[in-house]
């Protein structure tokens, strides 16, 4: 996305009620939130004095053609405008225009995520919980959705797979989905399944826990061993896979199933070692390392959760309309694919939150991101 559009390409986003105009544009308003969120400002209010600033009001007027910066209330006011539907297949919409045509190799990673500073807010009769799902390999947010409360998310997971492309995708979310239905309704859209059978799953689990957990029957799957460390702590994970799935009890009430898994994660740190086991079940004849991978990429969309806590504070967030909490998360996570787009392009080893940080100490580094 070039700097020239990033303010044209949202005249697509819908308002809730009909607006007759101000000296600042929703698309405008909506430009500023993304780019104050690419140098880390964790709140509008961060944002709004940012833009307000001479040297970024003079760049954003020169780049962007953003002529005016509305008050910090406006700019609210703006936001709880736009219609989070609309704005999410926006998004949604960016993100097919930069995937590549072949998509085998693909994760889209699901989960959700709960707003915490919406727990205790009498505004809201139950916290916001937004699920996610991330293409892992390129870091971009494919879609959101919001449901009331976590004890819904399994319905709208399986709803939002419905509405993405994941043709030939590898389709991977946590033991919560490990669901029949889930596991259908990716098979319907045409792209593959793997999820984690845990505690809710506790026949299947205990059934691929007895096979590979069999010294003998382990020795015939195929096995890939990896090992990484990070200063005084060691993680080996080693995976599993097999196709030999006739004998599995249940196995004709998954839609596809023809392989299972385990992975074996051992820590070590100080001379403690601890160890922990995940089973899994595909509807993709896997070998041990695609395992591996696949299971590594379900991370990327909590890493990416973890960053909305930890840079942008968003379980302190105090705002107590519904729609602004939905918005901001929705830019946020944009925000970081845009960044994310540019170090996978550039082949960037610097860390996210630098790049944050040299986009605030210079604006022109925002333009380079969105040129790249």
């Amino acid at each position: 996305m070039g700097k020239q559009q990033i303010v044209e390409y949202f005249e697509e986003v819908e308002a809730s009620r009909e607006y007759s105009g101000y000296f600042c544009s929703i698309p405008e308003a909506i430009s500023i939130v993304v780019l104050g969120s690419m140098c880390g400002l964790r709140n509008i209010s961060q944002i709004h004095q940012w833009a307000e600033s001479d040297k970024v009001s003079e760049f954003l007027k020169e780049e962007f053609g953003i002529e005016h910066i509305p008050c910090y209330y406006w700019l609210l006011s703006l936001l709880k405008l736009i219609k989070p539907e609309s704005l999410n297949k926006c998004l949604m919409k960016w993100a097919e225009s930069i995937l590549p045509k072949e998509r085998k190799g693909l994760t889209i990673s699901l989960d959700g995520k709960t707003v915490r500073s919406t727990c205790k807010m009498e505004s809201y009769d139950s916290p916001l919980h937004i699920i996610s799902a991330q293409i892992s390999e390129l870091g971009i947010t494919f879609a959101s959705k919001s449901v009331e409360g976590k004890s819904n998310e399994i319905p709208a997971v399986q709803q939002l797979i419905g509405e993405l492309d994941i043709q030939e995708c590898m389709v991977v979310a946590d033991a919560l989905n490990c669901q029949r239905e889930t596991a259908e309704t990716i098979v319907r859209g045409k792209g593959d399944y793997l999820l984690d059978a845990k505690g809710n799953q506790p026949v299947l689990e205990r059934e691929i826990r007895e096979y590979v957990q069999d010294e003998s029957l382990r020795k015939t799957m195929d096995r890939k061993s990896v090992t990484e460390k990070s200063r005084d702590r060691i993680e080996r994970r080693t995976a599993y896979t097999t196709t030999d799935v006739g004998w599995l009890l249940g196995k004709e009430k998954w839609k596809n199933l023809c392989c299972i898994g385990a992975i074996k994660t051992e820590f070590e740190r100080k001379g403690t070692k601890t160890e922990e086991w995940h089973y899994y079940i595909s509807s993709r004849d896997l070998t041990a390392l695609e395992l591996l991978h696949h299971a590594r990429m379900e991370w990327a969309v909590e890493s990416m959760h973890w960053i909305l806590d930890v840079h942008f504070s968003e379980d302190f967030c105090r705002i107590v309309n519904r729609t602004i909490q939905q918005n901001l998360n929705m830019l946020r996570k944009f925000a970081l694919s845009l960044i994310k787009q540019f170090k996978t392009a550039s082949n960037s080893k610097r860390p996210l939150s630098q790049i944050m940080f040299n986009c605030l100490l210079d604006p022109s580094v925002i333009s380079h991101i969105l040129e790249n």
